[in-house]
């Protein structure tokens, strides 16, 4: 009986290892696909080469990322309240607030760029806001910044709630009992303890900000972000050249991901 069941739960696990195998081929296939494919002499020409491949890749480069830094260093500030308010009060209408906020997990990004033109663009319903802090968000900077925050927010609001969920209220009440204010007890315990998800919720918004493209199109078609002259590329140059500018684009990726992976290992 005991060899039986020991066969049944080995029979179990192989049909659960074979079908995770599957699943993490069919992710690492495409990786794979793209590396083996960068042509090394279309890499040069793009990335180690002074001429008009790179005169367009390194502009634009730059400009995704510090469009997507920018993005996610205001999502913290925002962030770090927000996610607090969420995981430590009870609220009439926090369900709804909660849901809007995953709202931009599920709106097509194409929709997304349209939705902030109405809001902010040109006689957008609210475009006396950025009227009034000296900018436009049509074919601009702020315009891309826009878009990557829109499509990160639920990304980093989310983990900063769950890490505040992890940390237990009586080290908060402790700090208060022996005299400390919100502000110390929040300065001092609530926030070294946030410090992973802090972190985590980085990557992942930044990660996921480098990785726009749909808004940004209809947003701020210029300047270029990488994304964007990726989708030019292929449509003037085909696979070749946007290959050596992809690869680029996942190695980022690849290396935010990894580096969460070994910054939390346990």
């Amino acid at each position: 009986m005991l060899v039986q069941g020991l066969r049944r739960i080995e029979g179990f696990l192989l049909v659960f290892i074979a079908v995770s195998s599957l699943g993490i081929l069919l992710i690492l296939s495409p990786i794979i696909a793209l590396f083996i494919s960068v042509d090394p002499e279309t890499f040069s020409q793009v990335w180690l080469q002074d001429n008009v491949f790179s005169r367009q890749a390194y502009p634009a480069l730059l400009l995704t990322i510090q469009a997507s830094i920018t993005s996610t260093l205001i999502l913290l500030v925002i962030g770090i309240p927000t996610g607090y308010l969420l995981a430590r009060y009870s609220f009439r209408g926090k369900q709804l607030v909660e849901g809007l906020i995953d709202v931009p997990l599920m709106i097509p990004h194409t929709i997304v760029g349209i939705m902030i033109l109405l809001a902010y663009g040109h006689n957008g319903l609210f475009d006396d806001l950025p009227r009034v802090l000296g900018f436009s968000v049509e074919n601009s900077f702020w315009g891309i910044v826009a878009a990557m925050l829109f499509v990160s927010f639920p990304i980093m609001i989310d983990t900063l709630k769950l890490g505040y969920e992890k940390i237990s209220v009586s080290l908060e009440l402790v700090a208060r009992s022996l005299g400390a204010n919100r502000w110390v007890t929040f300065a001092k315990i609530t926030l070294p303890l946030l410090l992973p998800n802090i972190i985590v919720g980085f990557l992942l918004s930044w990660a996921r900000a480098l990785s726009e493209v749909g808004s940004i199109l209809i947003v701020a078609y210029y300047p270029k972000t990488i994304n964007v002259l990726i989708y030019e590329w292929f449509n003037t140059y085909g696979l070749k050249y946007t290959t050596a500018l992809s690869s680029i684009v996942v190695l980022l990726s690849l290396l935010a991901f990894i580096g969460i992976r070994v910054l939390f290992r346990k």
